[in-house]
């Protein structure tokens, strides 16, 4: 969003900051504003945009601003500085690779670079078609597997690191059908 405060005035930088959220983040966003130290709720603010969403994008970010009245840098930083704030959108299919004990030294590491290899992406990186996104899991509770992924909440393991160009396929098939087995 370009916002020029100096060339727009308030009722328009209100109407284009509305027109880029959702209605439950507008809703929330007002339902805050009339709250006293409303600025301290930016976080839950965040967390219905993600949540709506699925990752905070830059124009939203500065539209939060606008409407909350907090300086843009301050709610950048803050979005930026939490690990569990998404600034980019996920892909269709969210890989969690297990680093828990058992599978890190049942090969996890070797895993890893097998998807590194296959997708061209690192950990919290999504593919260039947004398919898929990469992310590291402490333990998915699955030790007796090790090592195992996640796909979108589906364990595969025990694995090994030739399994991966198959298993991959098939999910990439499934964008054009049915989700894989």
């Amino acid at each position: 969003m370009s916002t020029n405060l100096e060339t727009e005035s308030w009722p328009q930088v209100e109407a284009s900051s509305k027109a880029t959220l959702p209605r439950t983040v507008l809703a929330h966003i007002a339902r805050v504003n009339k709250l006293p130290n409303s600025h301290s709720h930016l976080m839950g603010v965040l967390h219905t945009l993600q949540g709506t969403m699925g990752y905070l994008g830059p124009d939203q970010l500065a539209s939060v601003a606008q409407l909350m009245q907090i300086p843009e840098a301050k709610v950048t930083g803050f979005a930026t500085f939490y690990h569990f704030f998404r600034m980019r959108p996920k892909g269709r299919f969210v890989i969690s690779i297990c680093m828990g004990t058992a599978c890190y030294v049942k090969g996890a590491t070797a895993i890893t670079e097998a998807i590194h290899k296959e997708l061209g992406v690192g950990i919290g990186e999504t593919t260039a078609d947004g398919v898929f996104s990469l992310e590291q899991a402490r333990c998915l509770g699955t030790c007796g597997l090790a090592p195992v992924i996640m796909i979108d909440n589906k364990i595969h393991g025990p694995l090994k690191p030739e399994d991966i160009p198959a298993l991959l396929q098939g999910y990439r098939q499934s964008t054009q059908g049915s989700a894989p087995d």
